[in-house]
């Protein structure tokens, strides 16, 4: 065994094709109710790990961040629709696209989909937050990360901050 690998099996962190993050998950038995379908919550905590997961594809280290005392993302808005159900043991790939980003922020719209079905749809925003839990600037390799996914991304306009 050499020294850059480890006994430990890596968690999955998706991949990027084209400006799209694509992040798999299955739903496990405590991600349904009782009749064996997914709760709405946990589409929320399946598209928190995607982003946290593109972000960390990025080279975006939000944990050193926050303990430097730099601060971290928020969501500031998110609306969601639910249209089809997922179910236990299904295979869910979720879809992360940066749709607009500010100096402070960033628009993001997520999908789930089983196959060519889609399930759920979100867009939200996130904010880069200070300590103090104020709107600050992203620093500036996070936002170039970012803008560089692709060129659907359009800059947010001032106001929108």
């Amino acid at each position: 065994m050499t020294a850059t690998t480890s006994p430990w099996p890596e968690p999955p962190g998706g991949r990027f094709d084209g400006p799209l993050h694509r992040f798999a998950v299955r739903a496990y038995f405590e991600d349904t109710d009782l009749s064996g379908v997914v709760y709405h919550a946990n589409y929320l905590r399946w598209f928190e790990r995607a982003r946290s997961d593109l972000l960390r594809l990025l080279g975006i280290d939000q944990r050193a961040a926050q303990e430097a005392g730099e601060g971290a993302y928020a969501v500031s808005e998110l609306s969601i629709r639910y249209l089809a159900p997922a179910r236990l043991d299904d295979v869910v790939l979720i879809e992360t696209a940066t749709e607009a980003l500010g100096a402070a922020s960033a628009r993001m719209r997520q999908r789930a989909l089983r196959g060519g079905t889609l399930l759920s749809e979100a867009r939200l925003r996130v904010g880069f937050v200070g300590p103090d839990g104020r709107p600050r600037r992203q620093p500036a390799p996070w936002r170039a990360a970012l803008a560089n996914l692709g060129a659907n991304i359009v800059p947010a306009s001032e106001g929108s901050e």
